[in-house]
This record gives C-alpha cells, structure tokens and sequence, in this order.
C-alpha cells in the first residue's frame, strides 16, 4: 500500500448498535486508519450525553488498534479537513437512508471534493436495526438484547430505568 488511508464513519450513535458495529467493523478493515466520530447532536435530543456515547464507541471497539473516536460539533467538512481524512463511510439501510445519504454526499463533494464518500449496507440480520428503534423498545420495557453490545445493553436498560425514576 503506497499511502495511508484514513477513512471516517461519522453518526450519533445513541446508543451504538450491533448494525453499526458490524458496518464498522467491515469497513475498518478496508483502511490503515479509522476513526469513529461521534456528532454532538446539537440537532437532537439524544439519551446519552456525548461522552457516554464516546465511552460506549470506544468499549465496542476497543479490539481495534487502528480505530479511534472522536467528537465533532461543527460541518464533518472541517473535520474531515482538520484529520486528513479521504474516506467518509456511510450506513444505508434502505431506500429512504439512500435518498438522504445521496444528497448528503452531493453537498459533502461540493464542501470537500478530496474527500469520497463510500456507502454500506449492514448484513440482512441487522438491516432493520435502528438507534430510534432501540431507544424506543427499551423505553416502552422490551427486550433490546440482540440489538446492541453487552456494554451498551447494560448501560441502555440503566439509563431508562434512571428516566423512568426521574418522570414517575
């Protein structure tokens, strides 16, 4: 390999689940470098703040010696500038994901032209499987289990049980 390829997979990650792990995990192999980058999500009203989401990246993938996590708040542009990146990895799941991540690609290639975006789907057992979704069951009592890691399961169930307190 004639240089070193970093490559960015960026999402919220509330929390992160087995579709996102399998994804990364993947992609993490195509590249010598890889990082995580786990948005503030100013835009959304998340479960986790964004050093727990962070904690919870980094305990999934601790495995991973060529992988790091890291936050970002403002346009991936600077990001994706800021670290040097060539890659941008993006998850797509469906027809409706694909509409949207088209679009964001088109917008990402004007505001970082060096930068490619590369699509993945997950593999058909985690095809469904959404960060909303998760959320939602826990919150509503169902079992979440096969959705996520252990870590995150652990820290999911203790989260909502901590809500659930707080509101009743």
């Amino acid at each position: 390999m004639s240089a070193s390829i970093l490559a960015i997979f960026p999402g919220t990650f509330d929390p992160i689940t087995r579709g996102h792990e399998e994804m990364i995990r993947r992609a993490a192999r195509m590249f010598d470098r890889f990082i995580v980058a786990v948005a503030a999500g100013h835009h959304k009203k998340t479960l986790f703040t964004l050093e727990e989401r962070m904690d919870m990246v980094r305990s999934v993938f601790s495995d991973l010696p060529h992988l790091s996590v890291h936050s970002f708040s403002a346009l991936m542009r600077d990001f994706a500038m800021e670290h040097g990146a060539q890659v941008m990895v993006r998850g797509v799941r469906g027809v409706t994901d694909f509409d949207y991540e088209v679009q964001l690609a088109g917008m990402n290639r004007k505001l970082m032209p060096e930068v490619e975006t590369i699509f993945m789907t997950p593999s058909e057992r985690y095809q469904y499987v959404s960060s909303t979704y998760v959320r939602e069951i826990a919150t509503l009592e169902g079992d979440v289990e096969q959705f996520v890691s252990p870590q995150v399961h652990q820290r999911l169930l203790a989260r909502v049980k901590e809500r659930q307190q707080t509101a009743g």
